[in-house]
């Protein structure tokens, strides 16, 4: 059997670096396309979000994501930070939107959970872990990267997983 590949973006938004991971996968292997930050310029507020809306839309238009796995967040230091981060999040959701992206939204547990098997697991393991999955190292000290690809792995497991619930038939393996 064959099995189709789907293209998933990953970010991990942040209203001053958002990371973002893209895979290519059959739900059981995973490709790597690109991974990077987006670094947003130290400029009043409402220009950081059009720039990074404008780096959603570019990022969509080259690789042509088919769904989105967009971190649920539910933790902010103050209630400022928590209003950007919902404004942040809301900007990037309408950019993924804006390209036909599906989008799925995980916590930071359910990454950590699905990726380690362990929802309590260190960022240091869950980068670890996405590099052996990967098959590559990134240097990346604030992990915004490897969270982003730890989100697209996620959703890429649960995917085929529930692909294969609904039809057990199908092998495990590519053949």
């Amino acid at each position: 059997m064959i099995r189709v590949k789907t293209r998933i973006i990953g970010i991990d938004p942040g209203s001053r670096i958002t990371g973002y991971g893209i895979i290519d996968t059959d739900g059981h292997q995973h490709a790597l396309i690109e991974a990077g930050c987006i670094r947003m310029p130290a400029e009043v507020f409402s220009s950081r979000i059009k720039y990074l809306f404008d780096e959603i839309s570019s990022i969509c238009v080259q690789h042509r994501p088919e769904c989105a796995a967009v971190e649920q967040v539910f933790y902010a230091r103050n209630v400022r930070s928590a209003l950007q981060l919902g404004q942040t999040r809301g900007v990037i959701l309408l950019g993924l939107l804006n390209h036909g992206c599906q989008i799925h939204e995980y916590t930071a547990l359910q990454v950590k959970n699905a990726i380690t098997g362990y929802g309590r697991a260190e960022k240091s393991q869950l980068k670890r872990m996405v590099e052996v999955l990967m098959g590559t190292q990134f240097q990346n000290e604030k992990y915004d990267l490897t969270d982003a690809l730890g989100l697209a792995i996620t959703h890429a497991h649960i995917t085929g997983f529930q692909n294969r619930l609904v039809n057990p038939a199908a092998p495990a393996s590519q053949s």
